[in-house]
């Protein structure tokens, strides 16, 4: 079954909700039958649920933001997020790697040409592939500006060389939207500049991944490094302006931001779950705990929080969907919905006491997610830089 249509068809608007209603209710269940029942053993395994991600390319979940015409959904930044943070809070692994591919998908659709998006963007969004997005390396994370990677032109292809780091879904991914230099030094004042966007197939001789990360958590999406050793692509797969990609990786960053948001709600509200479930169920003192007004208060704080998360990331999808600049909200979104992640989940552990400590139950899993959340696309810190310059411009 897929889901389409919404918000960029011109229908009215209680056809809207009504298209959107089954979307979202399409997304839970998958969700409950297909998803929660395969992260507790998936996380402990460390099993890649690639056919997860199969199944939800054929419901039609993995191209929502993005035009109809070009193989996507057709839905608004507001309505995919939500599919998002369900997906999250059944296994984050699986919600999260819906916002990556959504972000690799997010130069060509916006920055490629007309040839490219009819070559690539079907399969792509249609759920046929898988993506991965290739920034961040060994030597520059925060500092992404200052990646080494080079794409050097050879007559009608580029031939690229250097290593990315920490790159969700490398090696099981089936093309990497990849940045690299063409021109310029990676130190100095202008390293942003000099930098080009490339669409990078899986097969590509020269593409290889290195061994999987052992993770603290999430450890169902593998991680790995991707080594490019004269790897040559057509010169038709540059995406965007030669030497100016750098600006599209940022504008692709305020939108998987969003997704990070997304992501944190869910696995937030995962956690608040599974806190007042428990804390319904246990007695102590001839009562069930959530009776106790201290345990309350602790549960209406976490329930709190994440209201307020879903809040945020939702008015910053709004401001998208309306064509406003949405780079500051974005990130004030990923900052609060990130930091109540690891909030409500250390508190949910706490809650359980010693069984929160255990595998039995899923708080700790979900501790230990939450955390990295705090740290991709852009560490907390540099939300805060973020939040911060653009009061500076504009105060």
């Amino acid at each position: 079954m897929t889901v389409s249509g919404g918000a960029g068809l011109g229908v009215d608007r209680e056809s809207r909700d009504e298209t959107t209603a089954a979307l979202f209710e399409l997304t839970r269940d998958l969700a409950t039958a297909e998803v929660a029942p395969r992260a507790a053993a998936g996380e402990r395994d460390g099993i890649f649920p690639r056919d997860i991600f199969r199944l939800l390319g054929n419901a039609g979940l993995l191209g929502l933001p993005y035009p109809e015409d070009l193989g996507g959904g057709g839905q608004s930044y507001e309505t995919y997020l939500q599919v998002v943070e369900e997906l999250a809070t059944a296994w984050l692994a699986v919600g999260l790697g819906v916002s990556v591919h959504t972000l690799t998908c997010f130069p060509l659709v916006t920055a490629g040409t007309t040839e490219q998006r009819e070559k690539w963007l079907p399969d792509m969004l249609g759920g046929g592939q898988l993506g991965a997005y290739c920034l961040s390396e060994p030597g520059s994370g925060s500092d992404a500006a200052a990646l080494r990677t080079r794409a050097d032109r050879d007559g009608d292809e580029f031939v690229i060389d250097g290593v990315k780091a920490w790159i969700s879904h490398g090696g099981q991914a089936d093309f990497y939207t990849l940045f690299a230099r063409t021109s310029g030094q990676h130190d100095g004042p202008g390293r942003a500049t000099g930098i080009s966007c490339l669409h990078v197939p899986a097969q590509t001789p020269g593409v290889c991944a290195g061994p999987a990360e052992h993770k603290m958590g999430m450890r169902g999406s593998v991680t790995a490094q991707m080594i490019f050793e004269g790897a040559r692509v057509p010169a038709g797969n540059l995406v965007g302006e030669v030497d100016r990609g750098f600006r599209i990786a940022l504008a692709a960053l305020d939108a998987g931001r969003l997704g990070i948001a997304a992501c944190a709600t869910g696995v937030a509200q995962a956690a608040l779950d599974v806190a007042v479930e428990y804390a319904g169920q246990r007695r102590q003192f001839g009562q069930p705990i959530i009776d106790f007004q201290g345990l309350q208060f602790m549960l209406a704080d976490m329930a709190t929080a994440v209201a307020a998360a879903r809040a945020l990331y939702l008015a910053a999808a709004r401001r998208k969907d309306a064509g406003k600049p949405y780079g500051q909200q974005a990130a004030m979104a990923k900052l609060l919905a990130t930091d109540t992640a690891m909030k409500v989940t250390t508190d949910a552990v706490q809650v359980l006491g010693g069984y929160g400590y255990v595998e039995d139950f899923p708080a700790e899993r979900l501790m230990r997610e939450a955390k990295v959340l705090q740290i991709v696309e852009g560490t907390n810190q540099i939300q805060r830089m973020v939040i911060g310059r653009s009061l500076a411009r504009h105060g």
